[in-house]
Formats: structure tokens, C-alpha cells, sequence
């Protein structure tokens, strides 16, 4: 059995199913990792969203930050960007049994893999969170996503205050900051002060802040951390670190690397989406 982590699709289904194909995939013995935002921005969400459903438990997938905003768009909290390619998920007939599917997904997922932690979230940690502190946080939003009134969630998730983490944080502030952190982060300080507007690569930190795999007394140090969300850093593999987004969507690659030997496997895909 072999255990393949995955960039970044953002419903480039074409891409994921050539990734597949030369990963040799087999759904019976292989498992895949996916590190969110499967859906929004390139031209094929619904099927990406089907395709991976449809893998069942040879797929573990976390949330993204592109993965709520549809879930809040069909919770009727936020109203569709520019250049979203969300309509054919929310016009499709199976929608209301693909989105309740896609709010049982995680924030994080944590599992030995070949006698070494490794942990799975779609963008970052604080450097004040252990492992195990960051499931807790990632539980906690993944019940109210679970929840019978989910869709109330949306209307207080987006902001980007408070802008750090307090254990006195409480309701959905609380939820707030562990949204961000595990779904949009980038840079912070060693505090744990998030800049959430910068999305520059590692080089560019605003002043006073690093990324957040950069911060010397990051607790979460000694588990793998297998990330994706910043496009503009692409492939970064270091001894306990695996950032997974290579910019499929605005024409890099998808990226594949089986874990734990670091096998990578990477198609190139079209450039569906510009800057601006």
C-alpha cells in the first residue's frame, strides 16, 4: 500500500485524473492525501468534487478556504467572486448530497505513517499550537460544520480578527481564528500574530513576520506537516515539512509525493486563472 499526497486541484479534474493515471493509483491497496480546495477556479469542480466522493476512504481530504467559501456560498453568507467556477456544483442535482458530504471533511487529519507522525491541514499552524492543540481546534470546527444550524457558522466565519489566538477566545471568535490559521495562514510572528494579506512567497514576509513553518519555537516541529494553499511558494520538501501547492491552476503542476519516501510525481496543467 502506498500513500500519495496531492497539491492543490481547485477543479482541475483533467489534471487529477492524468496524476492518477501516472501515479498508478490502484483505490483497492492505495490511499490518497488530498490537502483541500479541491473545488473553484478551474473549469471542472463538479466532477473534481464527484471523483473524489466517489474514492470513498482511499481518500482523506481536509478542508480549504476554497472548499468553505462554496459551502458558504450555499449556505447563503457570502456571494459568488469574479472568477469563481462554483455554479455547476451548486446548480447540480446531486449538490445537496455533495455538499453535505463535503462538511464531514476535516480541518486536519493526523496518522503514523511508517513510524512517523504526520499530520495533514490545508494551510498552516500557529506556532503556539502543539498537534494535538490544533485537532482540537480542527474538531471543534469541524462540529459546527457538522451541525444542525451549519449554515449560521458562515455568517460569522470571515474576518480576519481577532488576529491571533487566546485559549480565553471563545464562540465564534474562537472558530474564527482556527479557520485562518488552518486554512488561509501564510505568515505570522513568533506570537502567533497572523498577516493574512500577503501572498508573496517565504522571501517576501511583511516585517516582523516569517512563514509559519519558519518560526524556531513552532511546537508542532517534530510531526511531518503536509500543507498546500500558497501557490506563489510551490513544492517545498524539507525533513518534517511537505507543501503541496505547485499552482495547478495558474498553470504549474499538480504535484504527487508518496510518503514517506518523498517519490514525486507532477503533470503539468493548463493556465486557467490570471492574476487580477
Amino acid at each position: 500500500m502506498a500513500i500519495y499526497a496531492i497539491g492543490d486541484i481547485q477543479g482541475c479534474a483533467g489534471a487529477f485524473g492524468q496524476l492518477l493515471k501516472e501515479i498508478q493509483f490502484k483505490p483497492g491497496s492505495d490511499r490518497l492525501w488530498l490537502v483541500g480546495d479541491l473545488v473553484n477556479r478551474g473549469p471542472a469542480s463538479l466532477d473534481t468534487l464527484r471523483q473524489v466522493r466517489d474514492l470513498g476512504d482511499a481518500a482523506t481530504t481536509v478542508l480549504g478556504n476554497h472548499d468553505l467559501h462554496l459551502l458558504a456560498l450555499a449556505a447563503g453568507a457570502r456571494k459568488p467572486g469574479k472568477h469563481d467556477t462554483l455554479d455547476e456544483i451548486l446548480d447540480a442535482p446531486d449538490a445537496t448530497e455533495l455538499l453535505d458530504w463535503l462538511r464531514q471533511r476535516p480541518l486536519a487529519h493526523h496518522e503514523v505513517v511508517a513510524g512517523q507522525p504526520h499530520l495533514l491541514v490545508h494551510a498552516g499552524l500557529l506556532p503556539i499550537w502543539s498537534v494535538q492543540e490544533a485537532l482540537v481546534h480542527a474538531d471543534e470546527v469541524a462540529s459546527a460544520l457538522r451541525a444542525h444550524d451549519w449554515r449560521s457558522f458562515f455568517l460569522h466565519m470571515y474576518g480576519d480578527e481577532p488576529s491571533a489566538w487566546s485559549d480565553e477566545l471563545g464562540g465564534y471568535e474562537r472558530l474564527r481564528v482556527a479557520v485562518n490559521a488552518l486554512t488561509r495562514l501564510r505568515f505570522c510572528d513568533a506570537s502567533g500574530v497572523m498577516d493574512l494579506k500577503s501572498k508573496e512567497g517565504a522571501g517576501a514576509a511583511p516585517p516582523g513576520f516569517q512563514a509559519w513553518f519558519d518560526i524556531a519555537s513552532r511546537r508542532s516541529a517534530d510531526t511531518t506537516v503536509v500543507f498546500g494553499h500558497w501557490s506563489t511558494l510551490g513544492l517545498l520538501l524539507r525533513q518534517k515539512l511537505i507543501g503541496l501547492d505547485s499552482g495547478c491552476v495558474w498553470g504549474g503542476a499538480l504535484t504527487a509525493v508518496r510518503l514517506p519516501d518523498r517519490q514525486t510525481v507532477q503533470v503539468a496543467c493548463p493556465q486557467y486563472q490570471r492574476p487580477g
